[in-house]
């Protein structure tokens, strides 16, 4: 079963090494988990979770609860911030399931959209959000498309 459990002391570390298990393309995609646990300490609005799999660690996804970037006619809608699934694990359908927990925590607390940005240089991650029925928005956040699927109407 998959959960998504707050960082703690016991987890923190192991959270921080995963990144070390993407391949350097992957590397080049996504922030480097150290750099987010620290953004998420100075950030109230960081919703960070380590995500496990049968009580294995697995991943580490990270939303923002209110980002100032959505526009106004879209709020309230979730950024997921950061989102990485260790390499071991990639392919397994992890990154859906993690997906239908975020849609629900959002649907849950009454968010309009759940939007997110990646960049461009493969076609993973955007085939995978664009599968799972994110929508291009056609703008862009410096090198990175961003991306939303509707939660409520």
């Amino acid at each position: 079963m998959l959960v998504l459990k707050e960082l703690s002391q016991e987890n923190l570390f192991d959270v921080i090494k995963l990144w070390d298990t993407l391949d350097d393309k992957q590397k080049r995609c996504v922030a480097h988990n150290a750099v987010s646990v620290a953004q998420a300490y100075v950030n109230p609005q960081a919703w960070p979770r380590a995500i496990y799999e049968d009580d294995v660690l697995v991943g580490f996804v990270m939303l923002s609860l209110h980002d100032t970037d959505i526009p106004e006619s879209d709020q309230p809608s979730y950024m997921l911030w950061r989102y990485m699934v260790a390499k071991p694990y990639q392919g397994k359908g992890i990154g859906k399931k993690v997906l239908d927990l975020l849609c629900e925590k959002a649907k849950n607390d009454g968010q309009k959209y759940l939007y997110t940005s990646c960049m461009m240089e493969d076609q993973m991650p955007y085939q995978f959000y664009m599968s799972y029925g994110f929508t291009d928005t056609h703008e862009r956040d410096g090198e990175e498309e961003i991306l939303k699927i509707r939660i409520h109407a």
